[in-house]
């Protein structure tokens, strides 16, 4: 990805016979030989057009006889966001966690009125890092149980678990890459979660409490995590996710932006909305990300020599510059991984690569094309 170790691609070296290659793996970061060898195994699937916006946006229920909380199967995928566990859970998302862009820019705006702009940009911006851009496919965390053994470190097979892309550091209710596991759910982060809810938010989760427990999750992360990096886009969406729990966790018969713990069990552990819950009456993106990030501001960075040496990036895109962000994802991201395209794979990212665009295009950024207009 971007500077200072952003580039986290997502390979799946020669260990994975080409029978075994997942039709959701990830694509990206794979050698020309490795992509010569692969591609012409899978089926194309013609992308859809981005779901347009929702004709009715108000509060509904969403928890309904159609959509009911089911356990996991055997082998369904869950990773490292509790909104898209949930909605997989309760079927807005298939059940095993693999789903196309377009299933989950529908699930997260009726699920939860995700507002449109905001589901193309971060849908299209994990696909096209962490999912299968020729399938069309993307896994919601990682490998499934059958897929075939793990390949050697440090290759991956893709999906939302890949550190540093979709998923980054400083989680809210997850633990660093560093520290072993970046994607299941942890109680000791879960119990600073209600800890400043408590002492901020007087027992609920709140903007306030958001701004609090982010700056203190940046500085346990700056502290013991020696290769801590909070540079874009990681950068945008920290403040981003600060948000979501207040924007998507209560119950829109409310809308009082207060969340109770219970609730927030439910949704960061169990994949699990209330009996009877209500998506958010009108629809919500990252409302509320300034007051967030002005509680404590920070410069994007990076620990550069092992914990306590965070330094600011002045090459990552910040608030300030926030085209800069799309530029450099597109650029230096998506370019790294895939530097010279060809025949379907080509097409398939051109075609993506515009429907990501339809994100920012209402923010006055203008469109990058690195494989050409055709």
């Amino acid at each position: 990805m971007l500077s200072r170790g952003l580039i986290s691609v997502a390979l799946i070296l020669n260990a994975y016979t080409v029978g075994a290659f997942p039709a959701y793996g990830s694509l990206a970061g794979l050698t020309r030989e490795q992509l010569d060898t692969i591609v012409p195994t899978l089926t194309y699937q013609q992308p859809e057009n981005p779901p347009g916006p929702l004709e009715d946006t108000s509060a509904k229920l969403v928890n309904d006889a159609a959509h009911p909380w089911q356990p996991l199967a055997p082998a369904d995928i869950r990773g490292p966001c509790p909104g898209l566990n949930t909605l997989a859970s309760h079927g807005w998302l298939p059940r095993n966690g693999i789903a196309t862009p377009a299933q989950i820019i529908n699930a997260v705006q009726e699920g939860f009125n995700m507002e449109n702009s905001i589901a193309i940009l971060v849908t299209y911006a994990a696909f096209l890092v962490d999912g299968n851009v020729v399938t069309n496919l993307l896994s919601i965390g990682g490998k499934t149980s059958f897929t075939g053994p793990n390949p050697p470190a440090p290759a991956t097979v893709g999906g939302l678990n890949t550190h540093a892309v979709f998923e980054g550091d400083a989680s809210m209710t997850r633990a660093d890459f560093f520290f072993g596991d970046n994607h299941d759910f942890n109680e000791t982060l879960f119990d600073q979660f209600v800890d400043f809810s408590n002492r901020f938010g007087a027992g609920n989760y709140n903007l306030t409490v958001a701004g609090k427990l982010r700056a203190q999750r940046i500085q346990q992360s700056i502290e013991t995590n020696p290769t801590f990096s909070f540079v874009s886009p990681r950068f945008f969406t920290a403040f981003a996710e600060s948000t979501f729990p207040v924007n998507f966790f209560v119950d829109g018969r409310r809308n009082d932006g207060q969340l109770d713990m219970t609730t927030a069990r439910g949704f960061f552990q169990n994949s699990q909305m209330p009996d009877g819950f209500f998506r958010h009456n009108g629809s919500v993106g990252a409302d509320g990300i300034d007051q967030v990030f002005l509680a404590s501001p920070i410069a994007p960075g990076a620990n550069v020599n092992g914990v306590n040496t965070y330094t600011p990036d002045p090459t990552s895109a910040d608030f300030n510059h926030f085209c800069l962000l799309y530029v450099n994802f597109v650029n230096q991201t998506i370019k790294g991984l895939y530097p010279n395209p060809t025949g379907v794979l080509r097409q398939a990212l051109n075609t993506n690569l515009n429907f990501l665009f339809q994100g920012v295009a209402g923010s006055g950024c203008t469109q990058v094309f690195p494989y050409g207009k055709d």
